[in-house]
């Protein structure tokens, strides 16, 4: 039901620029996911990091730097050059996590942290080992068994940035006669301990993220959206097949696959398959959910098909159809396979 509105690009119609913002007591550095103008069933997600050690002299600087951006240019020169004048390396890093907050490889985390939650049977809570994890993300090892300063710096970034950034959403709330509303502020997760194998050896979890390119060899998260078994009319769950496997080069970005797969599945936390298999959606909210904005049509119309294709392919659906829908907007019906999409639970 978040993660993809969460994960929602610079691209998408919906997002807002990153904005400084402080109230009494906190600072914090924000980005707004509107809802779907076309489908009020869309969350409105904010999803932001406090700024907690701030001094004014440094919120000032911050300002200051922020002012001389200019965010809009983000999808013409890139993320990164947008963000070259930032002389700060941990309000640059800051920025970009929040830029590209659950990326593919985020995505491949999370899937990889709930498949063992699922397996070790203690909630919410989940310990790992770096190595484990980089290892069925597919990444090569060198020669001394290892993994490069570049692979363990970037999982230990990502890892901080799925700890810091807090997501906030309201859902409507019945409180008698009157509709109230209730407002959750969750983490994708928690560290709440690492280990390192070798000491001494001077590590520090934030520090690591922001300057160095470290990685502790191994953590305790908390999955702050783990549900588990308590609620199993709630659950929507993938099959233990889904690939995880990080993809190089200009693929990462073109996972469509999997992109439609955890839609559907959010989407089948809320809005309830009719007659136990079909799902009705727009056309334009799987667009704008796979990252299909651009202003070739007829391309992106052949890429949302042929990754239906692949899902039919793969058995995660029976069938799918366009469907006329009210003021000429196209809906798409698909026929789900409620065996194949069961072995994760995310909210």
């Amino acid at each position: 039901m978040v993660l993809p509105r969460a994960s929602a690009s610079l691209r998408n119609p919906d997002v807002r620029l990153p904005i400084l913002r402080k109230d009494k007591s906190s600072y914090y550095l924000e980005m707004q996911v509107d809802a779907d103008p076309e489908d009020d069933r869309e969350l409105a997600v904010t999803r932001r990091v406090a700024l907690n050690e701030l001094s004014q002299a440094e919120w000032s600087e911050l300002e200051a730097q922020y002012n001389d951006l200019d965010l809009s240019v983000c999808n013409d020169i890139g993320i990164n050059k947008a963000l070259e004048k930032i002389s700060d390396c941990r309000i640059q890093r800051l920025f970009l996590a929040l830029l590209t907050f659950l990326n593919p490889r985020q995505v491949s985390i999370i899937l990889y942290l709930y498949r063992e939650a699922a397996g070790q049977g203690n909630g919410p809570l989940i310990s790992f080992r770096s190595n484990d994890l980089l290892e069925s993300l597919g990444y090569s090892k060198t020669k001394d068994g290892g993994f490069t300063a570049r692979v363990r710096s970037q999982l230990n970034q990502d890892l901080v940035a799925l700890h810091r950034t807090e997501l906030v959403f309201a859902r409507s709330l019945q409180k008698g006669e009157q509709v109230g509303a209730k407002v959750t502020v969750k983490s994708i997760l928690r560290i709440r301990d690492y280990e390192i194998d070798k000491v001494p050896r001077n590590f520090d979890l934030a520090k690591a993220a922001d300057y160095t390119y470290e990685l502790a060899d191994a953590y305790t998260v908390a999955l702050e959206f783990f549900e588990g078994s308590s609620r199993p009319d709630h659950d929507v769950l993938f099959s233990s097949t889904i690939d995880i496997k990080e993809r190089s080069g200009g693929n990462a970005k073109r996972d469509y696959k999997s992109k439609l797969l955890i839609y559907l599945a959010s989407r089948m936390k809320w809005d309830r398959l009719r007659d136990g298999q079909y799902l009705l959606i727009s056309k334009n909210c799987l667009l704008k959910n796979l990252d299909l904005l651009g202003s070739n049509k007829s391309r992106n119309n052949k890429i949302l098909w042929r990754t239906i294709e692949q899902l039919n392919q793969d058995d995660y659906i029976h069938e799918a159809q366009e469907l006329a829908g009210k003021r000429n907007r196209t809906k798409i019906q698909f026929q789900i396979n409620p065996q194949k999409i069961k072995c994760i639970n995310i909210d």
